[in-house]
């Protein structure tokens, strides 16, 4: 069992054949540590980028990488790719990275250019920013940086060699180190099989049609936040800044509200959130008269 920490460093570049941007992987770095949490073997390979026509001057300053160097020792992202996934061991290791962003980059980049959203050789991954994180009080609303918890882990941390992607990684191992619980990180380890890999990718979006193939928002119910008692509707729903909008009415104590709903489609299904605001009586009056309800 070796556990890879990995970093990569990416720069902006633009897909001018689809038309969009996207992340381009510039470098890899890793560091293969075994059960004791020795290092026990480094990789870091640089890439040759098939669509940054330059580097972006926060790429630069970041990581004081350079065209130079990157034509002088890069190799294309398939070749960098493929000497990883064997360097690595594979099946037989848990991958970690700071913050799930970089296996993001990792899925869209092997998506790119080897046509698969499935990066095959991971099997097993955990997200190390995470498990480092709760270990430190925090109120959890923003993730941590690696040099604030080098910082509060009391990790010497050289600056100028930052965002360097082998450095970073070092970095990582020894915030690994510091608060390994073999127990507690098993619950921070994921099974990296297809569908894992297509929820990643996929992308949430919310429903504007009533009636869809996943959703019908006629068929939601509506409880007044008063009384608890059902309501009906008494306009049809509208779609309004992705979201349905309706007027309706308590069956009960008969006041009138503004009801909102927000349909989500999701890898695993259709996530619907319901917001209810009681209309004020000038304005459900003048609704009453304009619709005939009095």
């Amino acid at each position: 069992m070796f556990y890879v920490i990995f970093d990569l460093e990416w720069n902006n570049a633009y897909d001018y054949r689809f038309g969009k941007g996207m992340n381009e992987i510039i470098e890899i770095g890793a560091v293969k540590l075994d059960e004791k949490l020795n290092i026990a073997d480094t990789f870091k390979q640089l890439v040759k980028p098939k669509l940054s026509r330059k580097l972006s001057s926060r790429f630069k300053n970041l990581t004081h990488i350079s065209l130079e160097e990157i034509n002088s020792s890069g190799i294309p992202f398939e070749n960098a790719v493929s000497d990883f996934a064997r360097w690595s061991g594979g099946e037989d290791s848990v991958f970690l990275s700071w913050s799930n962003s970089d296996l993001y980059v990792l899925i869209d980049n092997f998506k790119k250019f080897m046509g698969s959203s499935s990066v095959d050789f991971i099997k097993k991954y955990a997200d190390l920013q995470k498990y480092c994180q709760s270990f430190i009080a925090s109120d959890g609303a923003n993730q941590i940086s690696l040099s604030k918890c080098a910082e509060i882990f009391e990790i010497n941390v050289d600056t100028d060699t930052l965002h360097r992607a082998l450095e970073d990684c070092c970095i990582s191992a020894e915030c690994f180190r510091k608060v390994y619980d073999r127990k507690k990180f098993s619950g921070y380890v994921t099974e990296c099989d297809k569908a894992f890999f297509e929820r990643l990718v996929y992308k949430p979006y919310y429903l504007t049609k009533t009636v869809s193939e996943d959703f019908n928002v006629n068929t939601q119910e509506l409880i007044c936040p008063y009384c608890k008692s059902g309501m009906r509707v008494l306009k049809n729903y509208e779609s309004v800044n992705k979201c349905f909008r309706t007027v309706c009415e308590c069956t009960q104590c008969k006041k009138k509200f503004w009801a909102f709903i927000r349909a989500k489609k999701t890898y695993d299904g259709v996530v619907v959130t319901k917001k209810i605001n009681v209309m004020n009586k000038r304005r459900a009056a003048a609704f009453s008269r304009k619709n005939k309800l009095m």
